[in-house]
C-alpha cells in the first residue's frame, strides 16, 4: 500500500525527508491521503520552510527505511482527528521549526564521513519549544532594532 511522505530535493544527492522530533523520538509522517500531505507541505511553505514534494512510496519500504535509520514511522490515516497536542503535529507543523538552512551541507558532510547532522524538517522537542519562546521573542526584538 502506498503512503505519501514529504521529501526535499527528491532524487538529488541532498535528498532529505521531513521529520519531527517529539519527546526524543524522530517521527516520519506517512500520509494515507495525498491531499493531507500536500496541505501539510503548504503549511510548511507558509512558515518559510523549504517546499517539500509529496512522494508516494510503498509503506513497507519506508517503514524499513525508518527502522534502519532509527526513526519511527507514524501513519496518518485519511480523516485523522487529533486528540492531543502531540496528535496535532500529525496534521499541522509546529509553529517553530529548527533552522534547516544548512541541512544540505550537513548531509553532504555525512556522505563524506563528516559529523552527524539533523534530518531535514526536524523540529525541536515539545518540551524545549516553550522554554525557547522568550529567547525567540527577544531575538526578534533585537533584529527589529537593526
Amino acid at each position: 500500500m502506498p503512503v505519501h511522505v514529504l521529501l526535499f530535493e527528491a532524487g538529488s544527492d541532498t535528498e532529505g525527508i521531513h521529520s519531527l522530533e517529539v519527546n526524543g523520538t524522530t517521527l516520519v509522517l506517512l500520509f494515507e491521503d495525498p491531499d493531507d500531505a500536500e496541505r501539510y507541505a503548504g503549511l510548511l511553505e507558509a512558515q518559510d520552510f523549504p517546499m517539500p514534494s509529496v512522494e508516494a512510496i510503498d509503506r513497507d519500504e519506508i517503514e524499513l527505511f525508518c527502522t534502519q535509520a532509527g526513526y519511527q514511522a507514524q501513519f496518518v490515516p485519511a480523516g485523522f482527528l487529533p486528540q492531543s497536542a502531540e496528535d496535532r503535529l500529525l496534521i499541522a507543523p509546529p509553529e517553530r521549526n529548527m533552522d534547516v538552512a544548512n541541512w544540505k551541507e550537513e548531509l553532504l558532510g555525512q556522505q563524506d564521513g563528516g559529523g552527524a547532522g539533523t534530518p531535514a524538517g526536524e523540529v525541536e522537542p515539545a518540551e524545549s519549544v516553550g522554554a525557547d519562546a522568550e529567547l525567540e521573542a527577544f531575538r526578534r526584538r533585537l533584529e527589529g532594532l537593526l
